[in-house]
């Protein structure tokens, strides 16, 4: 394994990523290219390895920043890599951030990005001063809906125009997490 887990449930397992991480993230992408167009402004047809190499390198700099934090979910069993979440716009008065996430498409409908998602907003709560962790998906992304409601993320309402995807301007179902959500106490 490259990276000790931040954090784990003993099924997945989240870490910051490594530049060895490129060969591996990239199989992940490279599979899941035409789930992640609709919903992913970064990705792309011809996206490849040298973009997954310039990623990598960039998130090891912003992590270092505090201004975002991009985590590779991998298996906790065997360290195949299985996606990415992150916490990213955060806000520095009001202590929230936006939460995302993805799994390869040969893993999905087996939990795992639900897992990962809750994991990944319990780390913003418990690392990084987090008061409120917000999901916001696309009103057209019922599987990402479905990871929120599963991983236990609070349905909110619908936000008018909220959300960019290439040049196309998308409603999106607002969900959140808060401290309470994990019985942690208020900041």
């Amino acid at each position: 394994m490259i990276g000790q887990p931040l954090l784990t449930d003993k099924i997945v397992a989240l870490r910051r990523f490594h530049p060895r991480d490129v060969d591996a993230f990239h199989a992940a992408v490279d599979e899941s290219l035409n789930d992640l167009i609709p919903w992913m402004t970064w990705a792309h047809p011809a996206y490849g390895r040298e973009d997954v190499a310039e990623f990598i390198r960039v998130v090891g700099e912003t992590w270092d920043t505090g201004r975002y934090f991009a985590l590779a979910i991998t298996d906790a069993r065997d360290g195949m890599m299985l996606g990415a979440a992150s916490i990213s716009h955060i806000h520095p008065v009001y202590h929230f951030g936006n939460l995302g996430y993805w799994i390869r498409s040969s893993r999905r409908g087996n939990g795992l990005a639900g897992r990962a998602a809750r994991l990944a907003a319990k780390f913003g709560l418990e690392n990084l001063g987090l008061i409120r962790v917000e999901v916001v998906i696309a009103v057209g992304n019922e599987a990402s809906q479905r990871v929120a409601e599963k991983s236990g993320a609070q349905r909110e309402g619908i936000l008018r125009d909220r959300i960019t995807v290439r040049e196309q301007v998308l409603d999106a179902v607002m969900f959140s997490f808060t401290r309470g959500d994990f019985g942690l106490p208020p900041l």
